[in-house]
């Protein structure tokens, strides 16, 4: 992706007075994290937003108020590094709370760095009689009075910023490959994404649920864009918290529907975990990438033996997606972090595989001379005919025959063994849809297939 004078819009202000409102509503989708508690936005968001043929970064950032520990310091800084980065800075606050010493703080950081700065009144409809002129006192202009729940201002807003900011396209690379990192929560999901990335973008703490939006970043590897995607961590659904947590789950799994390929990792101190399983598991049903990475590798107590010892353990753990690669990694140390990225361009060409019909055609000759399908209910399955769906991202096959309801599971398996002794698919689900050969279906209409 090309962001050459594409302009960074950076949403700064205390905490909960409707940025990641703001945000949401600029993008027209729920992107961020929104909900009534204070300090819900910890990482700093980014995402493409336009507005009448203009394109920009938006980033929503954390509320800002004094540091009370080292981790919340870190959050501080990454709201300064935003407003350091951006070409304009929105200054959020409410209309119906008198200004506070915060806001002259954020409103005194917005001006001093030299930046275009906007005051946005926010909350407008909850005290549409407060004189607008009264926020003046903060010294920015203009003012613009929004509400986000009303749907007011909004595009008065961003009428005057692009009378502000160059005229600029964010053009997207449609070879773009999108990762996302998976995994229990305080297994080192953030601390690989900036390791990947190259830089402290999302934050890395020694605690479980640091992330709770979908933080993204784009690098360019091998010529190849690569947008990388960390995750809130998936707990157990028992131990699943409503509201925020809640939302954050569902940003991971929503991940997974976004992305190519997904890394799932796996504490190497606590690696038989019933739950890495289930992850695994939806991510081969949504037809994505799998990498299995065992995290924290520099943290284990080992020998000449210990890799060797715990490789066969996992294999066993996760022996429903044999075909997906096991690599062990430190993000500390930087252990096996590059080979991540060549693993994932392996997937992908893997995955973009187009075998031609004649030659599939032969393929399923041989598999059924060799070993002729059994049925159950005295019907023999006959299958006569196989294609590859062209558009399908992930290798799908459509199987034409006679009582192919009738197919046993084993031998489905027994094709997906085949197919990959011949034609690899390692690090990606294989998928095999069955029809009967007399009846004609619409692209898409599946009357079955082998789950």
């Amino acid at each position: 992706m090309s962001t050459n004078k594409v302009p960074i819009v950076a949403i700064v202000g205390r905490a909960n007075v409707g940025k990641s409102s703001l945000f949401n509503s600029i993008l027209r989708r729920r992107e961020a994290i929104v909900a009534q508690e204070a300090g819900t936005t910890r990482d700093s968001i980014m995402a493409k937003a336009s507005w009448r043929g203009r394109d920009f970064w938006l980033v929503d950032t954390a509320g800002i108020k004094d540091p009370e520990d080292e981790f919340e310091f870190t959050i501080q800084e990454q709201i300064l590094q935003a407003a350091d980065s951006a070409d304009v800075i929105w200054v959020v606050i409410e209309a119906d709370t008198i200004i506070t010493e915060e806001d002259r703080r954020v409103a005194k950081m917005a001006l001093k760095s030299k930046k275009p700065v906007f005051l946005v009144v926010n909350k407008r409809d909850k005290a549409p009689k407060v004189p607008i002129e009264s926020f003046l006192k903060l010294g920015i202009k203009p003012i613009h009075a929004t509400s986000t729940t009303q749907n007011v201002g909004i595009d008065e807003l961003l009428d005057t910023l692009i009378e502000t900011i160059p005229k600029a396209t964010l053009k997207e690379d449609p070879n773009r490959v999108r990762l996302a990192i998976l995994g229990r929560p305080n297994v080192g999901k953030s601390q690989l994404f900036n390791t990947l990335a190259k830089k402290q973008q999302a934050i890395v703490a020694d605690r479980a649920g640091t992330t709770r939006d979908i933080n993204r970043t784009t690098v360019k590897y091998q010529g190849k864009e690569i947008e990388i995607m960390d995750t809130a961590g998936i707990r157990r659904n028992g131990k699943i918290e409503v509201g925020i947590e809640k939302f954050s789950v569902i940003r991971a799994l929503s991940a997974i529907e976004q992305a190519d390929v997904c890394l799932l990792l796996i504490d190497a101190n606590e690696s038989s975990v019933q739950l890495d399983q289930k992850i695994a598991g939806m991510i081969e049903e949504a037809g994505k990438g799998l990498i299995l990475v065992v995290s924290k590798w520099d943290a284990v107590e080992k020998d000449a033996f210990t890799h060797d010892n715990m490789t066969p353990r996992l294999r066993r753990d996760f022996e429903f997606v044999p075909w997906a690669p096991l690599i062990f990694t430190s993000s500390v140390t930087g252990q096996n972090v590059t080979k991540i990225f060549d693993l994932l361009l392996e997937v992908m060409e893997k995955r973009a595989t187009r075998i031609k019909t004649k030659e599939i055609n032969r393929w399923l000759e041989e598999v059924t001379n060799d070993h002729p399908p059994a049925g159950l209910k005295n019907r023999t399955p006959k299958l006569n005919y196989i294609v590859q769906e062209s558009d399908n991202p992930s290798p799908t096959f459509k199987v034409y025959g006679a009582h192919t309801k009738f197919l046993h599971w084993s031998y489905k398996r027994f094709m997906e063994r085949r197919i990959r002794e011949k034609y690899g698919f390692e690090g990606t689900p294989v998928k095999f849809w069955f029809f009967e050969k007399h009846v004609t279906h619409k692209h898409g209409k599946r009357p079955f297939h082998n789950g």
